[in-house]
């Protein structure tokens, strides 16, 4: 089979940087109180619904940006405003050291952060202190390398069992996916994509790049990685969520690497919200730039530095789920994954091959700060896309196993309603093969999204845990449960994940204290019962 790895390499040489690029703060948001009178001016209903549900209240960062500020930096001499952020109430800005300095001047600028740390002045005793970084800057690639017939595409939807969910008519269905991206040329067009268009699927979109709403353009990269989520020829390719809706968001320029980008982004993630979209994934990745001066560095990879990293935790606190690429670079000089792959709440994905090993090109952890990185994996060697033509090719790259792992997570969400953003998480990362031991190449490992429904399923409500006291947990063998003085205990029994029975015992004391020695590890669940109440909660076998 043909295998496709396109690879985008910026040399740096010789290039001139007359214009820097800088974030100006506001220092308030004089809109702020009526929006909170009258909420539905700012987000749909259907966002309001999501924070409802999930228990999220609204917050200063959910107030509109004051425009008026940013009517007033356009117009200063020099200043061009690339991209406005409300969560983090700034703008993106480009222009002369100077020009951009100048706008201190104005009382509603709170502090200016330079792309380039060594621009950033904090002033001592009235003197300007420069802060100086090193900067250790790597070459950055773009990030590419119901019983339904799946064709050549079974592969990557059985390895994470996402065919049963779809057995289950858990499709998608009801969730909304947004794609951020380099472009979706010939998705309105080839065979493909329209029955998502059929089907109403396609909700709109945004080019954050050109300003304009035609994201039919640019790059083809968005086009694949949309094919892998929603794309479907009977018989040939079957997208892990083929019923979930999308809105297409063109986030990241090729023509060139800026901190920009990430700007884009985030301010793609705003609108997601504002639109009440459930998912976020982004087959996109940052590390170093053509100004080598803006390039992140591995000691920045530590979940909330970057700007898009802070933009993809404030996305996750408006009760979104964020799925990232973990990056192409695992055989490079600088192996470790970029942002926002590293972010504190981003679901990062690395790849692996069609039998489920490791592929070499995929970015790997820990973050800087020593958390598993990448979270999951799944399959983005040799993976089963659409080119905008409409032909069905393979290609490579986590920029596939991304979005494959995305819409499997629009089914597991529609499966299960109820959950919160971070509980459906949870679920995914334990129901994955190496959740007890995790590890820098392949995180927590590939997931069952079955056995997370199962579990799930099993409702275990951990709030009952805080009555009780489980310990050692993980364990190794044994382990003991004590609860309080005035409960007595009758029974209790052990389950695995598939909600089998593995182990009970008729008559407890309290505290009781049990061994798992003859158990595999894994994640297992007890419930103990008494006359009037039943406990329940999980403990892990190492």
């Amino acid at each position: 089979m043909k295998k496709i790895l396109l690879v985008f390499t910026l040399l740096t040489c010789g290039f001139v940087f007359s214009q820097e690029d800088a974030w100006v703060y506001f220092n308030s948001k004089p809109g702020a109180a009526s929006f909170f009178a009258n909420p539905i001016s700012e987000l749909s209903q259907r966002a309001l619904d999501r924070r409802t549900n999930q228990g999220i209240s609204l917050d200063f960062t959910d107030a509109p940006i004051e425009q008026t500020y940013i009517d007033a930096l356009t117009v200063a001499t020099g200043i061009e405003v690339k991209a406005k952020s409300k969560w983090l109430n700034c703008v993106h800005v480009r222009g002369s050291v100077a020009d951009i300095n100048a706008l201190h001047a104005y009382t509603f600028v709170s502090q200016i952060i330079f792309a380039d740390p060594a621009l950033n002045t904090f002033m001592q005793n009235n003197q300007p202190i420069l802060n100086k970084k090193t900067i250790q800057p790597v070459h950055k690639k773009m990030d590419i390398q119901t019983n339904f017939s799946y064709g050549n595409s079974f592969n990557q939807i059985q390895m994470l069992n996402g065919n049963l969910l779809h057995q289950q008519n858990y499709t998608g269905a009801g969730k909304i996916i947004a794609v951020m991206d380099a472009g979706f040329p010939g998705v309105d067009v080839a065979t493909p994509y329209q029955r998502l268009f059929n089907n109403n699927l396609i909700l709109g979109g945004y080019n954050f790049v050109d300003k304009t709403a035609n994201v039919y353009t640019l790059n083809s990269h968005g086009s694949m990685v949309l094919s892998c989520m929603g794309g479907y020829v009977d018989g040939q390719l079957v997208g892990t969520a083929p019923d979930a809706s999308y809105y297409l968001f063109i986030t990241e320029d090729v023509a060139s690497e800026n901190p920009v980008e990430e700007s884009n982004w985030v301010e793609a993630a705003e609108e997601a919200d504002r639109l009440g979209v459930d998912i976020i994934t982004t087959s996109l990745g940052y590390f170093a730039y053509d100004n080598p001066a803006y390039s992140h560095s591995y000691a920045d990879m530590t979940g909330d530095k970057a700007f898009i990293s802070k933009g993809a935790n404030l996305a996750f606190s408006k009760g979104m789920v964020c799925v990232a690429s973990a990056g192409n670079e695992g055989s490079n000089t600088e192996p470790h994954i970029g942002v926002p792959a590293e972010a504190l709440h981003e679901l990062a994905v690395g790849a692996v091959q069609a039998d489920r090993s490791y592929a070499t090109f995929s970015s790997i952890g820990p973050s800087f700060d020593g958390r598993v990185k990448p979270d999951v994996m799944a399959q983005g060697q040799a993976s089963v896309v659409s080119n905008p033509s409409g032909n069905l090719i393979t290609a490579s790259g986590t920029s596939f196993s991304g979005p494959i792992m995305a819409g499997m997570v629009a089914c597991l969400w529609q499966a299960l309603p109820t959950l919160s953003n971070q509980q459906v998480v949870n679920f995914i990362k334990e129901s994955a093969d190496r959740f007890t031991n995790p590890d820098f190449l392949f995180g927590y490992g590939i997931p069952d999204f079955q056995l997370a429904l199962n579990m799930a399923n099993l409702n275990v409500k951990e709030s009952l845990l805080e009555e009780s006291l489980v310990y050692p947990n993980p364990t190794n063998d044994k382990v003991t449960i004590l609860f309080p003085s005035t409960i007595n205990l009758e029974s209790l029994k052990v389950y695995n994940t598939l909600g089998q029975k593995v182990k009970e015992i008729d008559s407890c004391n309290n505290p009781i204290t049990f061994s798992l020695a003859d158990l595999e590890s894994g994640i297992y669940y007890y419930e103990i019962m008494n006359v009037t109440k039943k406990f329940t909660g999980k403990i892990i076998k190492k």
